[in-house]
């Protein structure tokens, strides 16, 4: 055991506790995964428990594991799957590389394990190939057009039937075609374009993720009585199903969340206010009373 002050030792304890959590989450992704990507997590899982083993050295102690963090990462991979709860446990070490350069001028140790994990992991972590995610190009067609297109026709229904079971009722409808529409679009695109990925599969992302967001979006009309409020719930569900679905594609493919969330938020709000006036008018136009 070296020695250091007692402010260096929290923070090696704190590092130490970390390294053993993200042992114990990376290895439990490789007994549940196969293929390659077994192998891979397994490396990684090594990986941390040397970084623990070398922060050992400063503290002597053993550490327990943060277990709500580990439970909080498998529990995400599990739903969201592994690539995107490795991606955001990797944002999160991010933020302790400013700490870690700090340490660095102390203990040398620190910068050298900074660097193995930026590059040696970096590059394990890119050769991970989870199958949900070679399908986020459906996901995003699905999730996208349901948003965009039955955003704007349910506003614009909205205010020429002021009627929200009708309005819901037309929404859901309209929703259930489209997405049937667009599943066997997606299936006959990924035929024609002999892509790697299964056409079958990319059409049952894309009908899926466009189905359950039409659920989403037609939930306010069907279940409250008022229309404007009605309305509002609508675009706030909007705004909710925008922020975690472009988390979610930006985390995993390392994109930036602001500019693809003011994208998709802007160009939903554009199609909104122009199904609102394009309801507005025919509402005048034939004198629309319901």
């Amino acid at each position: 055991m070296r020695k250091v002050s007692n402010d260096i030792m929290k923070k090696i304890l704190e590092f130490q506790r970390n390294e053993l959590t993200e042992h114990l989450f990376y290895k439990a992704l490789s007994e549940k995964v196969k293929d390659r990507n077994s192998e891979l997590l397994k490396k990684i899982s090594e990986d941390e428990l040397r970084h623990y083993k070398e922060w050992k050295e400063y503290s002597g102690v053993d550490v327990p594991p943060k277990r709500i963090m580990l439970l909080k990462y498998l529990f995400i991979s599990k739903v969201f799957g592994f690539t995107f709860a490795i991606k955001l446990m990797e944002k999160g070490e991010e933020k302790a590389e400013k700490a870690y350069l700090q340490l660095s001028e102390t203990i040398p140790k620190a910068g050298e394990i900074m660097r193995d994990e930026e590059e040696h992991e970096g590059i394990l972590i890119s050769m991970i190939d989870e199958e949900r995610v070679k399908y986020v190009g459906s996901l995003v067609l699905g999730i996208n057009d349901a948003i965009v297109e039955l955003s704007g026709a349910l506003v614009g229904l909205a205010l020429t039937l002021q009627n929200n079971k009708l309005v819901g009722v037309a929404g859901l409808i309209t929703g259930i075609a489209a997405s049937l529409s667009m599943s066997a679009s997606e299936y006959l695109s990924q035929k024609a374009e002999k892509s790697l990925i299964s056409p079958l599969k990319a059409a049952l992302y894309t009908g899926i993720a466009y189905m359950m967001t039409v659920i989403l979006l037609t939930l306010p009309y069907l279940a409250l009585p008022e229309y404007p409020v009605a309305l509002l719930s609508m675009l706030v569900s909007v705004i909710l199903v925008i922020s975690i679905f472009t988390f979610y594609i930006s985390t995993v493919k390392d994109v930036s969340f602001k500019r693809m969330f003011l994208e998709m938020l802007l160009i939903s709000i554009g199609v909104a206010a122009i199904s609102f006036v394009i309801g507005w008018l025919m509402r005048i136009i034939f004198n629309i009373e319901v």
